[in-house]
């Protein structure tokens, strides 16, 4: 798989994501400083519920944002068959028989982009997986937790 194709898959998902996020917060200010939203009586807080939402989606957006330049400015770099599993890695793991694809990206941890027909979930060093993914090398085994129930993963190829 391409990673550069990946990770411009991953930035035009963002990017889209930040765009409705820019769009919800638009739309939560107008409505929190809309005629209507003016309170009727000390109990009605519409328009102020309105301007937290309005600041939430903006902050997300601002999140998503940095997300996106800290993809763009990520080092692509080839990992060889000795390599550890580290940032920019994409990683094929066996899962019970299943091939897994996962891409260790700096944000946007569970992301799941499709790309030549194959499922990539991201996931970033600080999540569960990601943490006991680093530093795994192919053939290496990582005993996970899922649902309530341990699973063993096995670490097929980095790239």
């Amino acid at each position: 798989m391409n990673k550069p194709s990946l990770i411009a898959a991953i930035v035009a998902h963002l990017a889209t994501e930040r765009d409705l996020a820019v769009k919800a917060a638009r739309a939560a200010h107008a409505e929190s400083t809309d005629e209507q939203s003016k309170a009727d009586n000390k109990y009605d807080t519409r328009g102020l519920e309105a301007s937290y939402l309005a600041h939430g989606q903006a902050q997300q957006a601002i999140e998503t944002g940095e997300t996106i330049q800290r993809f763009e400015t990520l080092t692509v770099r080839a990992f060889g068959s000795r390599d550890a599993v580290d940032l920019g890695a994409l990683v094929e793991v066996d899962r019970k028989g299943r091939r897994a694809l996962y891409f260790i990206g700096p944000g946007a941890g569970g992301t799941e982009i499709e790309l030549e027909n194959q499922e990539v979930l991201v996931l970033t060093p600080a999540s569960p997986l990601g943490q006991q993914l680093m530093g795994r090398r192919p053939g290496d085994r990582v005993k996970i937790q899922l649902a309530g129930a341990h699973e063993e993963l096995r670490v097929m190829a980095i790239s």
